[in-house]
């Protein structure tokens, strides 16, 4: 079992950044990979980052390289998305999952976190 907690929403300006970061217990948390997600509001669930357990794999979907950062202290069993140059259209619901075996299939997911840019 692994369970999974995010932080670090809130509501923010276009251009400004947030931190949003996803607290892990359960299972060691270095053996498993991580991944964000996010639900915009009338849209599907779409794949943001994910992480590998050591850290040293990262991949992105393409609206938000350059602009967003995932990272992971396995010494805090925190893993983390760093968001800079929001716009409007990141406004969503930020879920953090477990990955469990390394095939991008996610097997516990978080509450979420409520992130909101405004103009």
């Amino acid at each position: 079992q692994v369970q999974l907690v995010e932080s670090g929403g809130g509501l923010v300006q276009a251009g400004d950044s947030l931190t949003l970061s996803c607290s892990a217990s359960g299972r060691p948390f270095s053996l498993y990979a991580v991944g964000w997600f996010r639900q915009a509001p009338g849209k599907e669930r779409e794949f943001v980052a994910h992480i590998s357990g050591d850290g040293k794999f990262t991949y992105y979907t393409d609206s938000v390289k350059g602009r967003f950062t995932i990272s992971r202290d396995n010494s805090k069993n925190t893993a983390y998305l760093q968001m800079n140059n929001l716009q409007i259209e990141d406004t969503a619901d930020y879920y953090c999952a477990a990955d469990l075996i390394g095939s991008r299939e996610y097997d516990y997911w978080g509450q979420g976190t409520q992130v909101i840019v405004s103009s």
